[in-house]
């Protein structure tokens, strides 16, 4: 395989913590920001001279640092590795911010890629996720991002959130056409232990299971006349701007993750940092239920040879469709994904 692999940079730090959010990250402050970005340049050393064509600051919130320490770290990283002319280089930025200083630093700095939180275009759906930004800060951003240069841009939508319903999707659908980006991130709500939604959802005003699987299936059929082109599980994008970063995760081509609470698969291995910035070990990588579970998130599917099992009955349900030897979950069979994976491998 010739292409080269990723690297995740993570960035953890937040303005405040979202009610729903279960990755790490701690609160912002400048100096342990200053601090952390020192540590994690220090880190690049452990793998120098590696291959990288794409790039992604994650968090948290990246966008919370001031734009001449994310420069820095770039800086740092291209002197460390090769780093192809041609990398995608995403950074995540939260809409909260005026950005349009650092949109104008990112696209020096060679960033060509951004991913805006925006999880709704209504305002009480984001304000119930604690996200304050309203969506014309949204559209500022945007619109700050293209001014800059900066033209590939992802939207993040929620679905499943609380206080949502059908007709406040529809409101984020006309925001997405309007604003005319070119890729789209749509993932179900997840109450994930450890969160403040996890202790409250017994009073969280949340659309039942069928309500969000009707979400989920308007999101693919409206993104769909929209131009954009499912690729993955909760992944849309205008024909060719798929985010080569994220394929690679789950095409099994190596990355490289750096910083607290990053994973890596690298060397055919897996680990990742802890808190307190110490490698684990997560084992061997690559395994064939990691090939049926990772790729058959993929629009495109996988071979049909790597499972041994009579695929007809989920053909029949309509959950799976053959294109020539491969097999791929239909819209309908994304929803009950985890259970048919689960019988398959």
């Amino acid at each position: 395989m010739n292409e080269k692999a990723g690297l995740y940079l993570h960035i953890p730090f937040c303005t405040n913590k979202c009610p729903y959010c279960d990755f790490y990250s701690v609160k912002y402050e400048k100096e342990s920001a200053e601090n952390y970005a020192n540590q994690l340049i220090a880190e690049f050393e452990k793998y120098k001279a590696s291959a990288f064509d794409t790039v992604y600051f994650g968090g948290g919130t990246p966008s919370i640092l001031e734009p001449e320490i994310i420069g820095n770290i770039l800086n740092a990283a291209r002197q460390c590795f090769d780093i192809d002319s041609q990398s995608e280089i995403t950074i995540e930025c939260n809409p909260g911010k005026n950005l349009e200083r650092d949109f104008e630093k990112y696209a020096a700095y060679g960033i060509n890629r951004i991913s805006l939180g925006m999880q709704s275009a209504v305002k009480k759906e984001r304000l119930a996720l604690g996200r304050k930004a309203g969506k014309q800060d949204i559209a500022h951003a945007i619109l700050s991002a293209r001014k800059a240069g900066i033209t590939n841009i992802s939207l993040d939508v929620m679905l499943g959130t609380p206080k949502q319903t059908a007709k406040g999707l529809q409101e984020t659908f006309d925001f997405i056409e309007k604003m005319n980006v070119s890729h789209i991130s749509a993932y179900m709500l997840k109450i994930e232990e450890n969160t403040p939604f996890y202790n409250l959802q017994n009073k969280l005003e949340l659309p039942d299971d069928d309500t969000v699987s009707d979400m989920y299936l308007m999101t693919v059929e409206h993104l769909s006349q929209m131009g954009f082109n499912q690729y993955e599980t909760s992944n849309f994008s205008k024909p060719g701007f798929e985010s080569r970063h994220n394929m690679k995760y789950w095409q099994l081509i190596p990355y490289l993750g750096i910083g607290k609470s990053a994973h890596s698969f690298w060397n055919g291995r897996r680990f990742y940092y802890d808190k307190d910035f110490n490698l684990v070990n997560d084992g061997v990588g690559g395994s064939m239920e990691e090939q049926i579970m990772l790729g058959l998130r993929l629009k495109n599917g996988i071979k049909k040879s790597l499972i041994k099992r009579d695929l007809t009955p989920y053909i029949q349900a309509g959950f799976m469709e053959e294109n020539r030897e491969n097999i791929s979950f239909t819209p309908k069979g994304y929803l009950v994904s985890n259970t048919i994976i689960s019988e398959l491998i």
